[in-house]
């Protein structure tokens, strides 16, 4: 990534709340891939969002048509540690790792970022 690439998107999903996620986090992140808004776009689940995750099929479901559209979809290793499920995001086949310094690179490239 370089920095101020217009192309490449990160959306940084740490809300716990269903109607955020499901009416603007996993919407525009899978629009934004699967319609081709961003070339590369990244989903980084953090927070109280893999509770959300966890525990909600239809979330399941949406995050699972992200991936399948071609984004990356990433969470991080400690929040999933602290819930216990860690194990349960990969099975789904999320990227599971710790994050901060990931997140730390981004934010200095000047990449464009959403945070949730």
């Amino acid at each position: 990534m370089k920095s101020g690439d217009s192309n490449t998107l990160l959306v940084l999903w740490t809300s716990g709340d269903l109607d955020v996620s499901m009416n603007m986090v996993l919407m525009y992140t899978y629009n934004a891939k699967a319609l081709g808004w961003w070339q590369d776009v990244t989903l980084l689940i953090w927070g109280a969002s893999p509770k959300l995750i966890s525990e909600n099929k239809q979330v399941r479901d949406r995050v699972k048509e992200i991936k399948d559209s071609g984004a990356r979809v990433i969470a991080c290793k400690k929040c999933a540690e602290n819930l216990n499920l860690v194990e349960s995001l990969e099975s789904q086949g999320i990227e599971v790792f710790y994050t901060g310094e990931f997140l730390t690179e981004w934010i200095k490239s000047g990449a464009p970022m959403i945070t949730i």
